[in-house]
């Protein structure tokens, strides 16, 4: 059983953030049939689907029914989201069965200070609905040592929005009931033009999670936005059958001894940081 697994269901987003790798993949929504298929696939494999790799899962329309799907299967569906569209969208998604919902606050941290207060009321508004309907919100300010001027607004505006806890908790901050802040330095993606980063590596890659983009397409881990590291397609093959595979077998096993099999790993930050804990 995996932690959670990744699922794509859009790879269109309604913005262009400076931090985000981005892809070159053709623009692509999942079809009910494709995410009904993917969740069949995933029947006891997991309990967590992420709506997220690359790609805004609010700019789908079919996002509520996708929610409504997943909570009949008993899975729980967790979004991550640049925020923007929660208050056109967030009612729906509410209502549909959500478990939990990620909010990347620095995605408008570039714009203009009223246009980025304007923002996070909105969002703060949101999360207090999300809270007393007993879904879980996270913040997240993934940007340590970039731009401390924002993040000293969106606490500001957070603090004067929420007065409740703000209590140190093992994932962040509890700000109250469902409420969370969380913190995290903004990070490279790995891309396999890059010089290799290190000797040794290690990553949870298919032991705690994978990810399956908008075509399809088996990717090991979440930091794989163009698929490079393309272990099979669950429209054509079993995931089973693709899971144990020869190639996503020995990148499991090279792991457990500090290795790296393929080039995008050897250029991945994060399967630094994992090592050097």
């Amino acid at each position: 059983m995996y932690n959670k697994v990744y699922v794509e269901i859009t790879n269109i987003c309604n913005m262009n953030c400076s931090f985000c790798h981005g892809h070159s993949r053709p623009p692509k929504q999942m079809t009910m049939a494709e995410f009904s298929h993917i969740l069949t696939q995933l029947k006891d494999k997991t309990k967590f689907i992420y709506y997220h790799l690359m790609g805004e899962p609010l700019t789908h329309p079919l996002l509520p029914d996708f929610l409504k799907l997943a909570k009949e299967k008993e899975f729980k569906s967790i979004i991550t989201t640049n925020g923007t569209l929660l208050k056109e969208r967030g009612g729906e998604i509410l209502s549909a069965g959500v478990h939990k919902i990620n909010v990347s606050l620095h995605s408008q941290e570039n714009g203009s200070e009223s246009e980025h207060v304007k923002y996070l009321l909105e969002v703060a508004e949101f999360a207090k609905q999300a809270s007393n309907k007993g879904v879980i919100v996270v913040f997240r300010l993934w940007n340590n040592g970039f731009d401390g001027d924002k993040n000293d607004t969106a606490l500001k505006v957070l603090k004067e929005c929420f007065s409740g806890e703000w209590q140190e908790h093992r994932h962040g901050t509890k700000i109250c009931d469902n409420i969370y802040l969380e913190y995290g330095e903004r990070f490279e993606w790995p891309d396999k033009n890059e010089d290799i980063k290190g000797e040794r590596f290690f990553c949870y890659g298919l032991k705690d999670q994978f990810g399956i983009l908008s075509d399809g397409t088996v990717v090991p881990c979440c930091l794989d936005s163009d698929g490079v590291i393309e272990l099979g397609n669950v429209f054509t093959s079993n995931v089973d059958s693709i899971l144990n595979s020869k190639r996503a077998t020995d990148m499991v096993k090279e792991f457990k001894s500090g290795k790296a099999s393929e080039d995008l790993c050897k250029r991945c930050g994060f399967a630094q940081r994992f090592i050097n804990k």
